[in-house]
């Protein structure tokens, strides 16, 4: 029975990609932490108006943020890796992708300064401190991202999980300390957000050697031919992950703050199904990859099939709990004042969240078919669609449920379109290089 035992346990390690584990514990723990952070900023921030600046904020942060570094990070990850393999060191890459990642964070935070005066009332509240929040916030994401990047290239998984897991208790941390002093604006829980990235990161990297050996120079080519198209997929997707938020601080009045704030409570409830993808999905490119670049097309469809029936599973299962018991667990969590949300307006929510990690699936699948570009498309046609879904409702609830609704069930659509067609001419080979390291990076969501 031992034996059976160590042998059961030694061929589920074979099963998963290395790293698989020490990235799967940070993000459970992070997961929690920040769940526990959300209630504890809700308790802080007892002003409907307040909480939702604060959820604005959030909004913001976490499409610029991975929309823009989590491809970076992506990249760097899957071309240090190559370089590794050929016993090539990598710090030339690093410092090419650095810049880049400076460049870019430069300009968002410059932008995001100067038009703060455009947004600031309407979103944040007049809460300046939110601005400043921002602005750091990106360069905090971008030195995490890059960070993370270079630790799997390296293959230093367990450094990898340690920042997940820091990152998620600093902020539930400083919100608690926060929350006993009596502290009830948003702006210094949105700079929580903005330096637990520095501290995770700082204390992760404390003994790392070795992850930056000279090498050959580094052109941009190296990083990815498909970066631009990578990157507008990924803030794409963000910003339909997000449109709840989103269009909640764009078309809400004075008189809707209550049903604000309880929209965006539920919001975070209805991102369990997304989590929960999150275990299914550290496994799903390297198969697929593997599958595709040895020419084995009908492995490949039936193990894409297969995860689908999962992932499937996991959003009907979600929007079924949602109807049921989502409100009760969302009044024990959020308190029972402040979940003013119905079973229906939880479940459209959990509905689309359903549906999004549905595209979600697909849209790793055509990436591992070099489908970049299809993936960008098909979430930016999922935005448009919200737009138009949100503009047909006068609810402020449901013109947001429907719209993310309707937004993620036509990505979805496309995405299964483009995929069906790129499968029907062949899986292209060679593309083990492209996903290697993709399946250690966790969506940010």
């Amino acid at each position: 029975m031992k034996q059976r035992a160590e042998n059961l346990i030694g061929k589920t390690r074979d099963a998963v990609p290395e790293g698989t584990f020490a990235v799967g514990g940070g993000l459970m723990i992070t997961a929690i932490t920040t769940y526990v952070f959300l209630i504890i900023v809700r308790q802080a921030l007892p002003n409907d108006h307040v909480y939702s600046a604060f959820n604005a904020f959030w909004g913001f942060i976490f499409v610029a943020g991975p929309g823009l570094f989590l491809p970076l990070e992506q990249e760097v990850g899957r071309a240090l890796a190559h370089r590794t393999a050929q016993g090539v060191g990598g710090g030339p890459l690093v410092h090419r992708a650095a810049r880049l990642g400076a460049m870019l964070t430069a300009i968002m935070a410059i932008a995001a300064v100067a038009t703060a005066p455009l947004y600031v009332k309407s979103f944040f509240q007049g809460d300046w401190l939110l601005i400043a929040s921002l602005a750091i916030g990106l360069f905090g994401f971008a030195f995490m991202h890059l960070t993370r990047g270079t630790l799997s290239g390296n293959g230093r998984f367990r450094p990898y999980g340690m920042i997940l897991a820091i990152d998620g208790a600093a902020k539930l941390v400083a919100s608690i300390v926060l929350w006993q002093l009596g502290v009830h604006t948003a702006g210094p829980y949105g700079m929580c957000i903005a330096l637990s990235p520095f501290l995770a990161t700082g204390i992760a990297l404390r003994g790392q050697t070795g992850l930056l050996r000279e090498g050959p120079p580094a052109p941009y080519s190296e990083l990815s031919t498909s970066l631009g198209w990578l990157l507008a997929g990924s803030l794409l997707m963000q910003v339909l992950g997000y449109s709840v938020l989103l269009g909640v601080g764009v078309l809400r009045h004075h008189r809707d703050a209550r049903v604000a704030a309880g929209l965006s409570s539920a919001f975070f409830v209805g991102r369990i199904p997304p989590l929960l993808f999150q275990a299914v999905q550290g496994t799903l490119l390297p198969k697929l990859a593997g599958l595709a670049s040895t020419g084995r097309h009908d492995d490949f469809k039936r193990g894409l099939r297969q995860l689908m029936v999962i992932v499937v599973g996991i959003a009907a299962l979600g929007t079924a709990g949602a109807f049921a018991v989502g409100v009760p667990v969302g009044k024990l969590l959020f308190g029972e004042n402040k979940f003013n949300v119905t079973a229906v307006n939880l479940g459209l929510l959990v509905a689309g969240n359903g549906v999004f990690i549905i595209a979600l699936t697909i849209a790793q699948a055509l990436i591992a078919l070099h489908g970049h570009k299809e993936a960008a498309v098909a979430w930016g046609v999922g935005v448009v669609a919200f737009l138009i879904g949100a503009s047909a409702i006068s609810d402020l609830a449901l013109r947001v449920e429907i719209g993310f609704l309707a937004g993620s069930v036509v990505t979805t659509l496309v995405m299964a379109w483009a995929l069906l067609r790129r499968m029907r001419h062949g899986v292209t080979e060679g593309i083990g290089s492209l996903i290697a390291q993709i399946e250690h990076e966790p969506l940010d969501l």
